[in-house]
């Protein structure tokens, strides 16, 4: 059985355990989920509801400004993919992230999907993630070369700051975000990425 709206080559390939690639993956239609690869297996992610739309688009907003007005670096949406194996493909797609000016644009301005990681990358839990889900994607990015991961969930209204695996810390409405080295300069309170909710 195959992905309404799945190219036949794609859904082939997952029905046989072969690898997708990330050119592939950008033949499949959107049909209510988002997806991304994990050395070359297709990961089904359903879409997030109006609250974490609305946390991204705080994040967006704050983030972007203080990026812009400062001239620190490219703010991106969700649904933006980052590709960070080849061969097999893995391919994460963040809700918010942060590129530094130095590194950007991409080596390759034609690229589909951003080459690497991004220096900081947000993540907004979903009600449908497992613990396991998110600490998988956050090992991936902090991998992959990212300097910083925010793990923000709406249920706890916190947000968890990774390093490194070990370097850990958890924001709660009363704390201060910082942006610390990777996007200097930026601070808000906690509260105020969960405003209106």
């Amino acid at each position: 059985m195959g992905v309404p709206g799945c190219p036949r080559c794609v859904c082939a390939k997952m029905n046989a355990n072969t690898p997708v690639t990330s050119d592939e993956l950008l033949h499949l239609s959107d049909n209510g989920f988002r997806y991304e690869l994990v050395a070359g297996e297709l990961k089904k992610k359903p879409l997030q509801g109006w609250r974490n739309g609305m946390i991204c688009g705080h994040l967006l907003a704050i983030l972007g400004q203080h990026a812009r007005s400062h001239e620190l670096g490219q703010v991106l949406g969700a649904r933006c993919g980052f590709l960070l194996a080849s061969v097999p493909d893995t391919l994460r797609v963040t809700d918010v992230a942060f590129v530094a000016k130095d590194r950007w644009p991409p080596q390759d301005p034609d690229a589909v999907f951003y080459p690497g990681a991004p220096d900081l990358a947000v993540e907004v839990v979903s009600p449908g993630d497992t613990t396991g889900e998110v600490d998988e994607k956050v090992r991936a990015w902090l991998d992959a070369g990212a300097e910083m991961v925010w793990v923000v969930n709406p249920m706890w209204r916190s947000v968890t700051v990774y390093r490194s695996a070990t370097d850990i810390k958890t924001l709660t409405e009363n704390d201060e975000l910082d942006g610390e080295d990777v996007v200097p300069g930026f601070r808000c309170r906690v509260a105020d990425v969960f405003a209106n909710l």
